[in-house]
């Protein structure tokens, strides 16, 4: 029983020091990072090798849905939204099934992201795209599972898919003309009622050139068409700071107003006191 009891220890002890070694994984995880106009897009998947076995149509069966990689399923991100094979793709994470065929793939953008491998539950309302794709045959044969995101353009790219000697590649536009069009109308037009807002209240902030702060916080409530409680507040601040009250007072009245129209207690209270501070009637 002695012995029995030792042999038993030893196992134990021998397979906690085994449990700590770590060991490549036979599919390892891969991460790609690619800027395509203005849109950031990540692929992360995990990377199977041939090993002398045929892939497609027998490891990878054809026209059966595949989880386009290994373990857990193969995501894309698109940090704006895109347009893949005609149909608009928001912002956002999607898994990509695949089911493989001779001459032809049909590529799946998936929503639900939760699954490892295929989802037990085809839901067909959650496919935002789908491609079909021609099967490229390469020279050569690759190894191990590559997805890359190639044919880098301003308005799109191409995420291609390669093993064995098949590739297949999805087109993808992003939004970059409008993005970039939108951003010249907006610095051609000057600044917004919130830029000069903004700027106002830090140079108030920071005591600087508090005359200049004043043009551009008259200059952003001339700008906006109902000036809310709280813009108020801080232009009647930036008058009391230059020492000009009675303009103080005034936006600080207009400031009590709305804070009372909209129920804000503390804005009351800050109001009422700067009023009785500076001396209003």
């Amino acid at each position: 029983m002695k012995h029995l009891l030792t042999f038993f220890v030893v196992a134990t002890l021998s397979y906690n020091a085994t449990a700590q070694i770590q060991t490549p994984a036979p599919s390892p995880h891969a991460k790609i990072e690619q800027t395509v106009g203005l849109t950031e897009v990540t692929v992360e998947y995990s990377r199977p090798n041939m090993r002398g076995r045929t892939v497609f149509g027998d490891l990878v069966p054809y026209d059966k849905l595949w989880r386009t990689g290994a373990n857990q399923n193969t995501m894309v991100t698109f940090s704006t939204d895109v347009t893949i094979s005609g149909s608009k793709v928001k912002a956002g994470t999607y898994a990509i099934f695949t089911k493989p065929g001779k001459s032809n793939w049909e590529v799946y953008f998936y929503s639900d992201t939760q699954n490892w491998g295929t989802p037990q539950n085809w839901d067909e309302s959650k496919v935002v795209a789908k491609a079909t794709p021609e099967v490229y045959t390469m020279p050569m044969a690759i190894e191990t599972f590559t997805i890359t995101i190639d044919d880098v353009a301003s308005g799109s790219a191409v995420i291609g898919i390669l093993w064995e000697e098949t590739y297949v590649g999805v087109k993808f536009e992003v939004p970059t003309d409008a993005m970039v069009t939108e951003s010249i109308k907006k610095v051609m037009n000057g600044p917004t009622a919130n830029d000069y807002f903004a700027a106002a209240t830090y140079y108030a902030s920071e005591g600087k050139e508090l005359d200049q702060a004043i043009t551009w916080m008259d200059k952003a409530m001339s700008m906006t068409k109902e000036p809310a409680f709280w813009q108020y507040r801080q232009q009647s601040l930036l008058y009391a700071k230059a020492g000009q009250k009675s303009k103080a007072i005034e936006a600080a009245k207009k400031s009590l107003e709305g804070a009372k129209k909209a129920g804000n207690d503390d804005y009351i209270k800050m109001n009422e006191d700067s009023l009785k501070e500076w001396g209003a009637k």
